[in-house]
């Protein structure tokens, strides 16, 4: 399935998209008979009711349609969607997880089998819906795309064993792991490396710096996530063309590190590291008037515009 968060008037709903069309996950239930639609409230919801209300769901949305309820569906472009999971607890992502984006920042690839994972926290607050803006701040002077899978969590688990660990996967959806390359709100009077790493890691967390979506799809319909291409594309122009296969640690790996650290919970969020291509690389930034597209094969594509950010009213 392709599960999606919208807005509808006030209300935030979880709907299923099914030919271009949105199907209401509660309509869709009650036209079977089901009374109690709340695990379909939210999409946290929904991942906490676990396989046995995804399965209710598809279920719902089958059936529904055998019935005419596609005459309830909205279309998809007149859909305001958010981002699949709006509120995860938890947002983490990976650096240099692809060794032609180490090769390309002029860093030796290490032997895998001597270095773990490297990963950092993005802030919830940064998280962007699809269709909406990134917004280039004042202090900004170097913004940078990164196309990455994202993996939603859909159990929770801690100490995973790495055999089990798509077990815990709810599915999958596309991120942009925007980064301002070259943070400087006023000089330092000196500079140590460890300044260089947090100027690094602040520089992730600039609003709107997590556009991710369009949809949720659910890890049944992609049993590898090993084998998805992945391209982002600036104005039309192809500059990132990967393939998940040339991850350094595989989406299972990066689940198992993980639950080492941290108990992880259904709706977070992990995105997986970017594959070469990065605007850095070619002293390209993103700037006003951009379109970035990020398309994951089986998933589909984010597409977000590029603004100067508005002045707080």
């Amino acid at each position: 399935m392709r599960l999606v968060s919208y807005r509808l008037g006030q209300s935030v709903r979880v709907g299923v998209v099914v030919n271009g069309q949105v199907i209401d996950g509660q309509k869709a239930l009650r036209s079977v008979g089901v009374r109690d639609t709340r695990f379909v409230s939210d999409m946290a919801s929904l991942l906490e009711s676990g396989t046995k209300g995804l399965r209710q769901l598809r279920q719902a949305v089958r059936e529904g349609r055998k019935q005419g309820l596609s005459k309830l569906a909205l279309p998809l472009e007149k859909v305001h969607l958010l981002p699949p999971v709006p509120n995860p607890r938890k947002i983490f992502a990976l650096a240099g997880n692809y060794a032609e984006h180490i090769r390309e920042g002029g860093r030796e690839v290490q032997e895998k089998d001597k270095i773990t994972p490297r990963i950092f926290v993005k802030l919830v607050s940064a998280l962007t819906a699809p269709g909406e803006p990134i917004a280039i701040g004042k202090v900004a002077q170097f913004v940078d795309w990164e196309a990455e899978l994202a993996v939603v969590i859909g159990r929770t688990g801690k100490y995973i064993p790495v055999e089990r660990a798509l077990n815990y996967v709810a599915g999958y959806t596309c991120f942009n792991d925007v980064s301002e390359r070259k943070l400087k709100i006023r000089e330092r009077s000196e500079s140590e490396e460890w300044d260089r790493f947090f100027d690094w890691l602040n520089g992730k967390w600039f609003d709107t710096f997590a556009p991710m979506g369009p949809w949720l799809v659910t890890k049944d319909e992609i049993p590898d996530p090993q084998n998805l291409r992945i391209t982002l594309k600036v104005n039309g122009q192809l500059r990132q063309d990967g393939h998940t296969s040339q991850m350094i640690f595989t989406v299972a790996e990066i689940v198992h590190y993980l639950s080492h650290i941290v108990t992880l919970e259904q709706g977070d969020v992990i995105a997986t590291g970017t594959p070469s291509g990065v605007g850095f690389a070619m002293q390209t930034p993103l700037k006003p008037g951009d379109v970035v597209e990020v398309e994951i094969e089986r998933i589909g594509v984010l597409r977000n515009p590029v603004i100067a950010e508005k002045n707080p009213s």
